[in-house]
């Protein structure tokens, strides 16, 4: 016999209730499902797109990794911004998602903005600290990510501007 699967509003775990008899598991103790139409809001921003967290530290009790959505808004670019020590890694979910960052280690002698153009089903790894934004040239469709985190926490940091990482930052 299987459990009838969770409906939206009944919490993470419908099946396990607190009672005397039972009390419940703690956080770290069970599977957690987050549905998609439960992701939290409540996160770390930058100007011109929205962040979901499903995995958390505060959501489901994670110590060392958050996991979400990002939509970027079509013919929208985030603010330069970077996430603090934790490495990200992204995946391409739809539309095609423009990561824009400043390099210092090519052969030329000063800075060169590169541009990452993605497909759905691409990833990218963003390295702590490292400065950024994402576009969506699209001028009909939003695009949308998954990022997993290192941290617990999305953490997110606005720049006003782009730069580069210099070889003792790097």
């Amino acid at each position: 016999m299987s459990e009838p699967l969770t409906t939206p509003g009944e919490g993470f775990h419908p099946h396990l209730h607190d009672t005397p008899d039972h009390p419940a598991a703690s956080l770290r103790s069970r599977l957690h499902h987050i549905r998609a139409d439960s992701l939290d809001g409540d996160t770390a921003q930058s100007g011109g797109m929205r962040r979901f967290a499903a995995v958390s530290g505060k959501n489901v009790g994670s110590e060392k990794l958050w996991m979400g959505q990002t939509h970027v808004a079509p013919s929208t670019a985030s603010s330069d911004h970077h996430h603090g020590e934790s490495e990200t890694a992204i995946y391409v979910v739809s539309g095609h998602p423009e990561f824009v960052f400043i390099d210092a280690s090519g052969d030329s002698e000063e800075p060169q903005e590169v541009r990452l153009r993605t497909s759905p089903g691409d990833y990218v790894f963003v390295p702590p600290f490292v400065p950024h934004r994402e576009e969506n040239p699209d001028p009909d469709d939003e695009a949308v990510v998954v990022i997993a985190r290192s941290t617990q926490e999305a953490i997110v940091v606005n720049l006003p501007q782009l730069y580069a990482l210099s070889p003792d930052e790097a």
